[in-house]
């Protein structure tokens, strides 16, 4: 579904929540035109949600609204990041990765690049504690989904000996005011050669070349979700928490009462993060056992 020149997608079946297909990637320009055409057109939405664009902080618009967040990096020129905005650890990572040689290139969307991205998505059915989403999807899964928004996306990848060993997609907006990082992943057996960091490096210098003034690395903090390894890392390659906020309007009646009663949020959201860091406990604990058990 489009609306305004933007994918949409629709979830939920009681009830039924839009948002861009992008979200937290793209925006909207004009809010209320993409309202109209969603309560004139024919698909049941009970309730559109949308977040505002940087570097706008302060809320524009009069619908209902929570706060949201991003993990966001200002660039201004590469060697500004180099020296002021990173910290020691992650400036000795990035020096690492070209010490082992590995290089970081841009590369066009391809077959050999797709099946590189399918070998480094099928190493491990387990990454950071939790079931990989993309782990045992086939080539033309894999395809399809790294084939998205293309026009305004550019692939990096991290090689070692010609053979790629991770990549990251950078997503710009319309306006070219933000890059947001869709994809980054590498193989977890190179992870001594820190290919990750040399490729937010190659991001925050594309930016800086392209004249993009924010690089986004998706949700600084997601629901409640205690600290952990990933937000130390976006913390170290220069990345903060800027608070942005996410409106929700109804559509409908069944809309507007799912926004009082709260059943817009997810189920996660509700819960108390000290029985969160317990069950996530429990469920690193399980899948460990399951691959252990697997391949003995």
């Amino acid at each position: 579904m489009k609306v305004c020149g933007h994918d949409i997608k629709i979830k939920g079946k009681l009830v039924r929540i839009a948002g861009l297909s992008a979200d937290t990637f793209e925006f909207l320009d004009d809010p209320e035109a993409a309202l109209d055409v969603l309560r004139k057109g024919e698909e049941k939405v009970d309730l559109f949600t949308f977040m505002q664009k940087l570097p706008d902080t302060l809320p524009k618009y009069s619908y209902p609204m929570e706060w949201d967040n991003l993990a966001v990096l200002p660039v201004t020129t590469y060697d500004h990041w180099w020296s002021s905005q990173i910290g020691f650890k992650a400036r000795n990572k990035a020096k690492q990765a070209e010490k082992k040689g590995v290089k970081i290139v841009q590369v066009p969307f391809s077959e050999n690049l797709v099946k590189g991205i399918l070998e480094i998505y099928n190493e491990s059915e387990i990454r950071q504690g939790k079931r990989f989403p993309h782990y045992g999807k086939d080539y033309e899964t894999v395809y399809k989904m790294s084939a998205t928004f293309l026009d305004r996306s550019v692939y990096m990848g991290a090689y070692l000996d010609d053979h790629l060993i991770g990549f990251i997609k950078l997503h710009t907006d319309e306006t070219r005011t933000q890059a947001g990082l869709t994809h980054i992943v590498s193989l977890i057996k190179h992870r001594d050669k820190a290919p990750t960091n040399a490729l937010v490096a190659r991001a925050v210098q594309y930016c800086a070349e392209k004249g993009i003034p924010y690089l986004v690395y998706s949700r600084f903090r997601d629901g409640n979700k205690e600290r952990d390894s990933l937000m130390d890392f976006k913390e170290r390659n220069g990345f903060k928490r800027i608070d942005l906020p996410r409106y929700y309007v109804p559509l409908t009646e069944v809309g507007r009462i799912a926004l009082l009663l709260g059943l817009h949020k997810r189920l996660v959201d509700n819960i108390p993060d000290f029985i969160l860091s317990r069950l996530r406990m429990i469920r690193k604990t399980w899948y460990e056992r399951k691959i252990q058990t697997a391949t003995e």
